[in-house]
């Protein structure tokens, strides 16, 4: 396993943290200046490789996450934790490093010099300068940290910065040479370093996309290509196939692993992953594209947030937004996960939030989400949860609208309504006597209000509307506790949406705001406690969890998708969705939550202010 080698291990702009491409801000500058003065395309290239090279790895990341969430063709069943996504975040580090190197050439070395943009001599050169000294130099002394045994893309990159000192070093005897014979150019760096990522990112992806088709057309390919069956056995057996993209070096010195060809034929029969219980998401924000586990991996493994840098990237983001919600017409998978013996996989629906509240748009999603379930049917899928607002009461009625229709589905439909109604119920303070309700009231909020009515305890309403509402759902003697009044003197607040900022500005110092709804509501006041939405701890055992939940914390999942975790976990052979409120919330989903490992949150308290 890795260790930390002490002196440069961290890079110089470390402490920077997100903002670390603040050191690449004077080379833009510079070239940017000196093409407007002086015509010197160069530095401008320099900088327009870097940013292909970012773009060019995060398509390879996107894909490959894509790849082993389908399950076709994985190479390493493993999973990937945080741990390993936290070690990997910095893999554009060397992007930057190699940038600033190639930019003190230009400057320092050449000067106002300009490179050809191409010499056909120079390209032949570098390629056979790859195959010899480079390579052979780069596979004696390649020293990976292992620690990475189910690899990305990305791991291929992720190393100290002492070692990516020495990496850099091997890596330019092509491009150096070229230099001193006078026979470097523009294309011949732009193509070794694009061929350098290229063969990377494909080498480390836990699938298989190497044809036998490939080999079958020129068989001596097996020893000048690599595929990504091949080096993941570098990182699982660690003393065999040390080659990077040229295998003959291992078969010179018999370092090959033995198992090569095998793996890469059960490799590419894998087939793709069928699921037992799907949830079906969608997008929030624009910027939460980049927060899902296909986006950026450091964003995805951190609860959606606003970031200032992504401002900057807001016209990339809108290209992206419609692109994705014009042109994508069903869902697709983005995240697997393992529970026990159950296979979990995570769709969206590629819509935003504001694309439901439009009339406009509520015929197109209703198409997705049939046909979502409708495969799934065919997968013989056992439960579909339905999350955030793909279970609208006015979109389909939590989902009553699909059941009505196909009566013989064989898929279980949940909207996880019961256990979200739980979790609220059980977040309340055991001393809790009195509790205002706010906000619109849904299925789940009339779940809770009778579940504490029936408790004993007060629920206390502003609006005689919302009192009339909810007392035709409350039988006998308990209709007592749900009182019609104009006191915001409660400490437990229960909150769904439309909770407004002039209601949060009349809560006592110190209130607890518990929210019921699928969005959390903004924190306005500094000197009140607000829970998360309704969520659970996921087990120790859940494996494949690398990325967050929106804005829930790490190994934390809402109530709505735990309920059907849960659903499918027990084998519940009935639907769980509708309109229908039942009289009292059923004890049997909290206690199969909590006797799967399931775990609820632990309540803010003044401590932690």
């Amino acid at each position: 396993m890795a260790s930390r080698p002490g002196l440069l291990t961290d890079w110089p702009w470390t402490p920077l943290g997100s903002f670390k491409y603040l050191v690449v801000v004077p080379l833009v500058i510079d070239s940017i200046y000196s093409y407007a003065t002086m015509r010197d395309m160069d530095k401008l290239l320099i900088v327009a490789v870097m940013v292909g090279r970012i773009v060019h790895s995060q398509m390879w990341i996107s894909y490959a996450r894509y790849k082993t969430a389908k399950g076709t063709k994985r190479i390493v069943n493993k999973s990937i934790e945080f741990d390993q996504v936290d070690r990997e975040r910095t893999w554009d580090d060397q992007v930057i490093f190699n940038t600033l190197i190639v930019y003190l050439t230009k400057v320092y070395v050449l000067g106002t010099n300009t490179v050809p943009f191409w010499r056909v001599d120079g390209v032949v050169q570098v390629a056979l300068l790859h195959a010899g000294p480079y390579h052979f130099l780069y596979s004696r002394y390649h020293s990976h940290h292992h620690s990475s045994i189910v690899t990305e893309p990305i791991t291929s990159v992720v190393h100290p910065f002492a070692e990516h000192i020495g990496y850099t070093l091997i890596l330019g005897i092509p491009l150096v040479t070229t230099l001193l014979c006078g026979t470097v150019s523009a294309a011949s760096i732009a193509l070794y370093i694009t061929y350098i990522d290229f063969m990377n990112n494909l080498g480390h992806c836990n699938f298989e996309l190497i044809p036998r088709s490939f080999f079958s057309l020129f068989p001596p390919l097996k020893y000048l290509c690599y595929t990504p069956s091949f080096h993941s056995l570098h990182h699982t057996q660690f003393r065999t196939n040390y080659s990077l993209f040229m295998p003959m070096y291992d078969y010179v010195y018999g370092t090959n692993d033995k198992c090569s060809d095998s793996l890469y034929e059960s490799s590419l029969e894998e087939e793709e992953e069928k699921p037992d219980a799907i949830h079906l998401t969608h997008l929030t924000s624009l910027d939460s594209i980049y927060h899902l586990r296909l986006g950026f991996a450091s964003l995805s493994s951190h609860p959606l947030s606003s970031r200032c840098y992504l401002v900057l990237m807001r016209p990339f983001t809108l290209i992206i937004s419609l692109m994705l919600t014009s042109f994508s017409s069903r869902t697709f998978v983005f995240e697997r996960n393992r529970i026990g013996d159950l296979t979990l996989h995570s769709h969206l629906l590629p819509k935003f939030s504001s694309h439901y509240k439009s009339r406009q748009q509520k015929e197109s999603i209703n198409k997705m989400i049939e046909a979502a379930i409708l495969e799934a049917e065919k997968k013989d899928v056992r439960v579909m949860s339905l999350g955030l607002l793909n279970q609208g009461e006015e979109l389909n009625g939590y989902g009553e609208m699909y059941v009505r229709k196909y009566p013989k589905l064989k898929i279980r439909i949940v909207d996880g309504s019961s256990l979200a109604a739980a979790v609220v119920v059980h977040s309340i303070p055991v001393d809790t006597r009195e509790v205002l309700f706010r906000g619109r009231i849904t299925k789940i909020g009339r779940a809770i209000v009778i579940s504490l009515c029936q408790n004993g305890i007060k629920v206390m309403v502003l609006r005689e509307e919302e009192h009339s509402m909810l007392a035709g759902f409350i039988g006998g003697h308990c209709k007592e506790n749900l009182v019609l009044t104009t006191n915001y003197s409660p400490m437990i607040w229960l909150v769904g949406d439309g909770l407004s900022k002039e209601d949060q500005k009349k809560a006592r110092k110190g209130t607890l705001f518990i929210p019921f709804s699928q969005f959390p509501p903004s924190k306005l006041r500094k000197d009140c406690f607000y829970h998360t939405t309704p969520a659970m701890i996921i087990p120790d055992s859940a494996q494949n969890i690398d990325s967050c939940e929106n804005w829930l914390g790490r190994r934390v999942m809402s109530a709505w998708r735990v309920g059907g975790i849960v659903h499918a976990l027990e084998g519940w052979e009935e639907h769980e969705c509708g309109l229908e409120v039942p009289m009292a919330i059923p004890p049997r989903v909290w206690e199969a939550a909590l006797r799967n490992g399931f775990k609820p949150l632990v309540l803010p308290s003044l401590e932690t202010k």
